[in-house]
């Protein structure tokens, strides 16, 4: 695979992801990642200079507090003074987080630490890439209840059907390029000793994009390019594909967005 992606764009995921939680990207996703359906994205949220509310369509408005004064002009109801609940400490099993305060997770290349079953899921998944036969994941991918996650939202049909609708050829050989160059990369063993324990290629959906090193940011522009990096970090955290596989091998997820 190239050092510029050809998968679907960032942008988009960014947007199919706060929108949809989705990632039924159209039949032909091989473009850049921020040419996908760039009319779903969300607005910046840019509050108005005059603090009025802002004009429908041209940005997102902020969440209202309890106690301030919704943009229809009404008091707001504050009698209900409960706490929401917070997020997952790992921002969800496939949702990227990075705790800017909290020390980042070690960065691995070395298979031979792997856990056996987690590399010979990882081998397994690389080899049926590096053949070109995207039926090849079939019996990796399985089914039922412990079939691998391909999208934030729930899919219809064939998952194999699913991939190649991703796949800008239409054959699965640009979205098998996309799964082996993200199990080339660094990964990151998240959850230690919780049930949510993972490993986790690449390395980036556990750091701070900000904190990159310029080693760092050569590694990632091999998955995404420059402005999809500035789009991610506005964002907030690494949302194109990342893998995620349990230490008794099995392959839990492959997917983008948030």
């Amino acid at each position: 695979m190239s050092g510029r992606p050809h998968g679907p764009a960032l942008s988009i995921l960014i947007a199919a992801s706060c929108l949809a939680l989705s990632l039924c990207l159209g039949s032909t996703p091989s473009y850049a990642l921020s040419e996908i359906q760039r009319e779903d994205l969300p607005s910046p949220v840019t509050p108005p200079a005059n603090g009025d509310s802002a004009a429908p369509g041209t940005t997102v408005p902020m969440p209202e507090a309890p106690g301030t004064k919704p943009a229809d002009g009404q008091p707001a109801d504050d009698t209900d003074k409960s706490e929401p609940e917070p997020p997952p400490a790992n921002g969800g099993i496939t949702s990227p987080h990075a705790d800017p305060d909290a020390p980042p997770p070690a960065v691995v290349y070395d298979l031979n630490t792997l856990p056996e079953p987690v590399k010979r899921m990882h081998g397994l998944i690389v080899e049926a890439c590096k053949s070109g036969d995207i039926e090849k994941l079939r019996p990796l991918i399985g089914k039922g209840d412990s079939m691998t996650q391909l999208s934030l939202g729930d899919i219809d049909g064939d998952p194999v059907t699913f991939l190649k609708g991703l796949s800008g050829d239409g054959d699965g050989q640009e979205i098998l390029a996309i799964l082996e160059e993200v199990l080339s990369a660094g990964y990151v063993h998240v959850d230690t000793g919780t049930p949510q324990e993972l490993y986790v290629w690449p390395y980036f959906f556990a750091l701070p994009l900000d904190k990159l090193d310029p080693r760092q940011r050569v590694e990632l522009f091999k998955l995404v390019t420059a402005s999809d990096y500035d789009d991610m970090k506005q964002f907030g955290a690494y949302i194109f594909y990342r893998v995620g596989i349990t230490p008794t091998g099995q392959w839990l997820f492959f997917v983008a967005g948030d």
